[in-house]
């Protein structure tokens, strides 16, 4: 025992395998301009030219004196840099903000989101401050958490698999490099649109952020590169195939009774939130209900029900924010498409019909120069009527298909805003019945399908 505490403490025997765990993470992460951390490690164990933990003396450990400061900084600057490198390269807890995807997800959720499930990123900005994504604390999103004085281009490490069709995914909101900090919630193409630019930009701070400080969204991947993907009447359907219902997903109901109402319990048994009914004011016995279909069916059976169906958006009900926000194309939420999803290495002909689809993906996601003078495109300063995908791009919707804002307005998901895939939920609770009554005890530690 005593031979092996030997070997064990021996400093030889410490930078050697330090410096095999510094290898082999560099052979991940495939730059080896960082070869030269091996020669700080030799002089941390082997020479200590260099005093590395400045904060305490050379020879504290030797000394036998403990000091209560000096042991919590160096618990702290430990703890802090293996936290840096599990959130970066493993798996980073998130948390459910907003409906879109219930009942699969609900807001108040917690959940691991692996990244070694697709490969993690190299950040954009390596740069910033820990354990906060964007904005610095107390800041209300005014001060930057980030410098970009080094800023990497996109680089993924070797993962366990792909994007998948059907994984739940979280990614960088694809239409966030642009912000309005007083409406951080909305889009900020939406609200050029709807207010034009001179308003928006003379009333509010305006902010442009790297792809990985983004806001995180969460989404049901649904199309991978090469389907062609197209909703009808509410119904999804990928490659001309009805897609994978989740079991939690939802819809909205009309609902209506023989006159008298439904009782408030069935709702709460069937844990519909007060939010997700709504009452016509107007005739007092017809129902707007948000829920799945499994409840539906239940609120189906109740004797006093004469109607039900599924509130499905006419395919004259347009509006000029659903992706791509051209009047050539009349779609809606429930009549979308048929979209080709964009894939790496494959070449599309360019029109003048077709150019709103993939502009923003020439612009913007793979950095080219457009220009458009009638039906002539010229991209980098050549004239061409096609165009090369660099990348490949995604189709991310809600599973609660009627209170999403998802591909169907903001287009494709590029594979550079991939953050990870939603492994688990670690815990959950009902802000609005308070920490210790609104724990979720029955989901906690579920794994996300």
């Amino acid at each position: 025992m005593n031979k092996i505490k030997e070997i064990l403490s021996n400093k030889w025997f410490k930078f050697g395998y330090i410096t095999l765990a510094y290898l082999l993470f560099l052979i991940w992460l495939q730059n080896f301009w960082l070869i030269i951390g091996v020669a700080i490690i030799y002089d941390m164990y082997i020479t200590k030219k260099v005093n590395w933990t400045f904060w305490k003396p050379r020879n504290y450990k030797q000394s036998g004196k403990k000091n209560a400061v000096i042991e919590w900084v160096d618990a702290i600057i430990f703890a802090v840099i293996a936290a840096s490198i599990i959130r970066i390269f493993f798996i980073e807890a998130y948390v459910i903000p907003s409906p879109s995807m219930e009942k699969t997800l609900l807001v108040g959720d917690y959940l691991f989101v692996s990244k070694t499930a697709y490969g993690p990123r190299v950040p954009n900005t390596p740069i910033s401050f820990p354990f906060v994504h964007h904005s610095l604390p107390f800041t209300n999103s005014m001060k930057k958490s980030f410098l970009t004085w080094i800023e990497l281009p996109y680089k993924r490490l070797a993962g366990f698999g792909e994007v998948k069709r059907n994984d739940v995914v979280v990614f960088n909101f694809p239409e966030g490099d642009t912000v309005v900090l007083q409406h951080q919630e909305a889009s900020y193409y939406q609200l050029v649109r709807n207010y034009g630019r001179e308003a928006i930009w003379s009333n509010n701070d305006i902010i442009v952020r790297p792809v990985d400080k983004k806001e995180n969204y969460i989404k049901r991947c649904v199309a991978i590169p090469g389907d062609v993907l197209q909703v009808k009447e509410g119904k999804l359907f990928v490659n001309s195939k009805p897609a994978y219902t989740p079991k939690g997903q939802q819809s909205t109901f009309i609902v209506r009774t023989n006159g008298t109402e439904i009782n408030p319990a069935v709702f709460e048994n069937l844990g519909i939130n007060q939010g997700d009914v709504q009452i016509d004011q107007n005739q007092l016995s017809t129902y707007s209900i948000t829920t799945t279909f499994e409840n539906i069916a239940e609120i189906k059976k109740l004797d006093n029900i004469v109607y039900i169906a599924e509130s499905i958006s006419s395919k004259d009900d347009v509006s000029i924010d659903i992706f791509p926000s051209d009047p050539r194309y009349k779609w809606s939420v429930d009549n979308f498409g048929p979209i080709w999803i964009p894939k790496k290495g494959t070449t599309v002909t360019l029109t003048s019909l077709n150019l709103p689809l993939y502009r923003r993906i020439i612009e913007i996601y793979e950095k080219n120069k457009l220009e458009v003078n009638g039906s002539t495109i010229t991209i980098n300063g050549k004239q061409t009527n096609s165009y090369t995908f660099k990348m490949d791009y995604f189709f991310m919707m809600g599973d609660n298909r009627h209170n999403s804002a998802d591909s169907r307005y903001w287009g494709f998901v590029p594979e550079d805003h991939i953050v990870g895939k939603a492994s688990f939920i670690w815990f959950s609770v009902d802000g609005q019945k308070g920490l210790f009554g609104g724990i979720r005890w029955s989901r906690i530690f579920n794994g996300i399908k």
